[in-house]
């Protein structure tokens, strides 16, 4: 489930939902909507997988984490 993979990389990278949905999805509001039931098309499912596999956070965001 997209949302269970969501979850995790938020707590991964200690990143805010908002700004996931606004980098990912350019929506802030994407995970907000999937925690409250909204089922995206599999097109876009396969683009924010996809998204999640291939970031890498900035050196200041790196920074900051530490």
């Amino acid at each position: 489930m997209l949302i269970r993979s969501i979850e995790q990389f938020l707590r991964q990278h200690d990143m805010p939902a908002t700004k996931f949905g606004r980098m990912a999805a350019h929506d802030p509001r994407f995970v907000l909507d999937l925690r409250m039931g909204r089922i995206p098309r599999p097109h876009t499912e396969a683009r924010i997988r996809r998204w999640m596999s291939e970031y890498r956070p900035r050196a200041q965001e790196i920074a900051h984490a530490h």
